[in-house]
């Protein structure tokens, strides 16, 4: 079995972490774009050529699925990466957990790049999973660049920036962006009130790598503890995991338990 996941940078840790996890005997293929990155800013137009070519580079090495673990990218061109290579290959798409999320009955706070925050496909799930619900939306210029680079101190001021646009009373806050998920104790933390419980996150990896399992029909665990490869792809060559991603947790586990191929 092999899983491709995509994304503009490190965002696609967290949901390869899950399913290595899940499934340790997949060959997993990281493909992402340092050459274009961050996705965020860039025209809907222009994600969508972005994320055509680090799907087709993530699609030569025969993978059985594609996840896209990009909120902008599944926003602006999960429709164009379909049409490209499904049926074929069976394309996943990340969506923001505002559905558990509301469940919890707000208010909630969903922090995502400029490009996903206020979009149509942001607002229409909230008008779909979240009617109700006392919803904010939270831009985080800079903060998926920052956790890209492993950069604390800009990490901290974007953070810190977003934090201070989230109303005080909300109890529940979404990571509309896969990059917020390797910082999500320091987001956590910023948005910790005196005297109240801490603050409930909902991010995306989990569901989205049991989503891919559950498309390829492989829930159960392997029977023997074989440990599939990895391959990493930087805008289309290949090569091995940056510096910047061994930093976080997820990154040290995929380095520790996978051997390159």
């Amino acid at each position: 079995m092999k899983i491709a996941l995509m994304d503009s940078g490190l965002g696609l840790l967290p949901a390869a972490a899950a399913v290595r996890r899940l499934r340790p005997d997949a060959d997993l293929v990281l493909s992402w774009d340092p050459d274009g990155m961050p996705w965020g800013p860039r025209t809907p137009q222009d994600i969508t050529a972005r994320a055509l070519a680090v799907a087709e580079a993530a699609a030569a090495h025969r993978p059985d699925v594609l996840i896209v673990a990009c909120n902008t990218a599944s926003v602006h061109s999960l429709p164009a990466l379909r049409a490209r290579f499904e049926p074929d290959l069976p394309v996943i798409g990340t969506v923001p957990a505002i559905k558990p999320a509301a469940a919890g009955g707000g208010p909630v706070a969903i922090w995502a790049t400029p490009a996903t925050t206020g979009s149509a496909y942001q607002r229409g799930l909230i008008r779909e999973f979240a009617d109700g619900v006392t919803v904010a939306e939270v831009p985080c210029p800079g903060l998926a660049d920052a956790v890209h680079h492993a950069d604390d101190s800009a990490v901290d001021a974007a953070i810190a920036a977003a934090a201070a646009l989230t109303p005080d009373d909300v109890t529940t806050a979404v990571l509309g962006c896969t990059n917020y998920e390797l910082v999500a104790e320091r987001i956590r933390a910023a948005l910790r009130k005196p005297g109240r419980a801490p603050l409930i996150l909902h991010g995306t990896a989990g569901a989205v790598a049991a989503q891919a399992l559950r498309r390829l029909g492989e829930n159960s665990a392997p029977d023997a503890p074989a440990v599939g490869g990895l391959t990493v792809l930087l805008s289309g060559r290949e090569g091995v995991l940056p510096a910047e991603a061994l930093t976080y947790p997820e990154g040290r586990l995929l380095q520790a338990v996978s051997p390159a191929r």
